[in-house]
């Protein structure tokens, strides 16, 4: 046995030693190579390219039935009122703003002091010129009067005998004399104390409307004192300013129309008739004064007031209804409605917005200085649900009235 291992050993020793023999047993198979990066690159990269072709022909593919979907698939034209553009002859108004004045109120007061004994008035109602008003404390002022028309009544009688006497020759024409300065010194003083009494009684100083009373029965007034507010409404003045600029397109006698807020819709008219013959150096603005009648008695002392002043007429410009303009941050504009034809011969109408320069706005139409001529039609009503280019169809629903009309008062 121990020598059979030997001569295996050496023999196993001796496989081991011949050249390219890698020291493994002969019969085990060698591994195969491993598969190059390259090739497994080139793979990698076929599949990216593979599908970012297919992402990119599948947006393109979805974009193309997007568009043919709205292509076959437009909205429907959108109901719009239509105006056209007028060239018309626009009055030219100055408008401005102010208040109203009465041409004849005051605060009724006495002119001496004295004690209220009777008040003669109602509060709110409308007198005459003269009417009494109040009666102060004159009973004193009433003795005096008596004592004086005594005294005349003596003189007078002393004064028709001595000129009985002195045309007889039986006395002195000195005695005709003396008698007359005494009866005329008597009614001097009947002529004072009567104007002490009517002070005494307070009087309306011309035809108005009373106001509220500022008195009681035995109050103690002195000379000043308001008794009650008068007000004459029969006529008003209209105080409002303009400036510098438009001044020299006023003339005293122009018509002047009012609007007030207390009766929305209705217009007072007037006329100019005083202009302050100097301008103001704080605010470079110039005072005018129309005159307004007021029959009906509704206008008010003191109320705000719209004023416009009607100037000459210029030459014909391009209005349109006020509703029909858009004002924007950006710029007032206008949807101008235009035709054009489709490929199968059908004509379409369509709404582009414009941008416009307006001028004035009267009666409800604003005056387009540029950007529209006479004739072109525009949306009136409407235009909120559009966007420039939008499909329209012209509504045979009549449009609402521009501007709606306030009822009248």
């Amino acid at each position: 046995m121990p020598a059979r291992r030997q001569l295996q050993k050496v023999h196993d020793m001796n496989i081991v030693a011949e050249h390219k023999i890698s020291g493994q047993p002969i019969d085990n198979k060698a591994p195969k190579r491993p598969v190059r990066p390259v090739r497994w690159f080139i793979i990698v990269g076929t599949l990216l390219a593979v599908l970012v072709g297919g992402l990119v022909w599948f947006n393109y593919f979805r974009g193309q039935m997007i568009k043919q979907f709205f292509a076959n698939n437009k909205p429907p034209p959108v109901a719009v009122s239509a105006a056209e553009a007028k060239s018309e002859v626009v009055p030219n108004l100055l408008t401005a703003v102010g208040g109203l004045a009465a041409v004849h109120q005051v605060d009724v007061s006495a002119d001496v002091n004295g004690r209220v004994t009777e008040i003669k008035f109602e509060p709110g109602t409308r007198v005459e010129a003269g009417t009494p008003l109040v009666q102060l404390f004159d009973t004193p002022e009433q003795g005096d009067l008596a004592n004086y028309k005594a005294q005349a009544t003596v003189a007078q009688l002393s004064l028709d005998r001595a000129k009985q006497l002195a045309s007889r020759q039986f006395g002195p024409q000195a005695t005709v004399d003396q008698a007359q300065a005494a009866y005329d010194q008597a009614q001097a003083g009947i002529a004072k104390t009567e104007a002490l009494i009517s002070q005494k009684l307070v009087r309306a100083p011309f035809s108005g409307d009373l106001g509220m009373r500022k008195v009681e029965v035995g109050q103690y007034l002195t000379a000043g004192t308001a008794i009650v507010s008068l007000t004459d409404l029969s006529e008003l003045w209209a105080n409002f300013t303009v400036t510098e600029k438009d001044s020299g397109s006023l003339k005293v006698g122009q018509v002047v129309r009012l609007k007030v807020d207390a009766y929305p819709g209705r217009t007072f008219e007037g006329k100019i008739t005083t202009i302050e013959p100097q301008i103001s150096t704080d605010t470079r603005n110039i005072r005018v004064q129309a005159t307004i009648a007021n029959p009906e008695r509704i206008l008010k002392p003191g109320m705000f007031v719209t004023t416009t002043v009607v100037l000459p007429d210029k030459p014909a410009v391009t209005t349109v209804p006020e509703t029909a303009v858009d004002y924007t941050l950006y710029g007032d504009s206008v949807f101008v409605i235009t035709e054009k034809k489709e490929e199968d011969g059908k004509t379409s109408l369509s709404a582009v917005r414009t941008f416009v320069q307006t001028g004035n706005r009267v009666e409800g139409r604003v005056e387009i200085v540029k950007g529209l001529k006479p004739g072109d039609k525009v949306v009136a009503v409407g235009q909120l649900k559009l966007q420039s280019g939008a499909a329209v169809s012209i509504s045979t629903d009549p449009a609402p009235a521009i501007p709606a009309q306030p009822p009248r008062y």
